[in-house]
Parts: C-alpha cells; structure tokens; sequence
C-alpha cells in the first residue's frame, strides 16, 4: 500500500517528517481538507486549526497558525506560518497568552490592537483545546 510523505516546517525548523504516513486531515482555508495517498495535486492556505496526522494505527496532531499546504506525488509539504507538536503546547503560558488578549480586547482602542488581540486569542484558544484534548495513541497529552 502506498504511503505520504509528509513534512511540516516554519521559518525555525522542521516541526515534523515521515515518509510512512496512511493520512492527513489539514484545516484548509475552505474547510478540512483530508489527503490520502495518491490524492491529485493541490495547494491551499491554511486555517489556523488542528492538523492530524494518521500513520499506522496511531494518529499525531500539531497546532498549525496559517501557511499553506502542498500536495504533489504522494507528498505532502505544509509551510506553517507557526507549528507545533501537541506535547510541545506549555498550557500555563497559553493561559497566559489568553488572559492577556483578552485584557488587550477589553481596553483595545483602534481595530489594529483588536485585530491583532483576536489573532492572538484565536491562537491561545487552538493551543489549549488541543492541550487539553483527551487522546489515545496520538503523542499528545494524557487526560487528565
């Protein structure tokens, strides 16, 4: 059977890469975007969101904050505009991070700081649902 080869990177480093992934479900700008092996060519921006990636029997999700994903013979490249592991997610900054958006929300007085408060929300909000996301085999966090 054949398999993705997939490779996750930000302008830092390289976040994630496999070459024997059976799939991936990416949050595309126009809704979740599922690939496959063997899937037909394709570029998309992306969502800010939960981008899951099945190989074998177990399943590994990554925060992904905006890039763009390409799929072309049985690869697949995500340039993300930030990108990290599950186990990687600090919940107490995140909270932090939230915390302080929503201050910045609260007090913000031209739609720049808006603007830029609900970005930032958005992203600590991704961070801990995931965080917090009870998984089995994922290499996320345990319940709990």
């Amino acid at each position: 059977m054949a398999n993705l080869s997939v490779e996750i990177v930000t302008g830092e480093r390289v976040v994630y890469q496999n070459d024997q992934v059976s799939m991936v479900v990416a949050p595309g700008a126009e809704g979740s975007l599922g690939i496959l092996p063997s899937h037909a060519p394709l570029v998309s921006l992306l969502q800010e969101g939960e981008l899951r990636i099945k190989s074998g029997g177990s399943e590994e999700a990554l925060a992904v904050h905006g890039g763009f994903l390409e799929v072309i013979n049985n690869k697949v490249v995500v340039l993300a505009d930030t990108a990290e592991r599950i186990s990687e997610i600090d919940i107490e900054r995140a909270e932090v991070a939230r915390a302080s958006a929503e201050e910045t929300l609260r007090n913000a007085k031209d739609s720049v700081d808006i603007a830029e408060a609900e970005a930032a929300l958005r992203r600590a909000a991704i961070r801990l649902r995931l965080a917090r996301k009870p998984r089995g085999q994922s290499g996320g966090r345990p319940p709990g």
